[in-house]
């Protein structure tokens, strides 16, 4: 019998997915970069990729309160990504092609990020009006 390659998401939230597959897309390329780049810019992307993925994960489980702080300072981390993965690039320690696959993903990610933060914002709102 065949095993899967990946366990299934089980009720996993699809952000949370979205950014575990983009890390593996990540994790793939390491080994095909310098090792002065790979341990340098190369592993403070790995430990801000790490760090959102926990946020997030740490969000989905928290209460209202805390879980607005969580997306926003995910959403930060997330620009932060960003902005180190542009350098990366810009220093040719990845591809064109590697650097627009990275990147487009991350964009969804932070499209993902803005709406969960604009829903949680939402329905404080609601709360705070006594709408809810």
């Amino acid at each position: 019998m065949k095993m899967p390659s990946t366990p299934p998401p089980n009720g996993t939230l699809p952000i949370l997915q979205k950014l575990i597959a983009t890390y593996k897309v990540w994790h793939g390329y390491q080994p095909n970069i310098s090792t002065t780049s790979r341990y340098t810019i190369g592993s403070k992307i790995d430990s801000l990729f790490l760090e959102i993925i926990e946020l997030i994960f740490t969000a989905n489980y928290s209460n209202k309160t805390k879980k607005i702080s969580l997306v926003q300072k995910s959403s930060v981390e997330l620009d932060s990504l960003k902005l180190f993965l542009q350098i990366f690039w810009e220093v040719k320690a990845i591809n064109d092609k590697k650097y627009i696959v990275l990147s487009s993903q991350l964009n969804e990610v932070g499209k993902m990020i803005g709406g969960w933060l604009k829903q949680l914002k939402k329905n404080q709102a609601r709360k705070i009006t006594g709408l809810e």
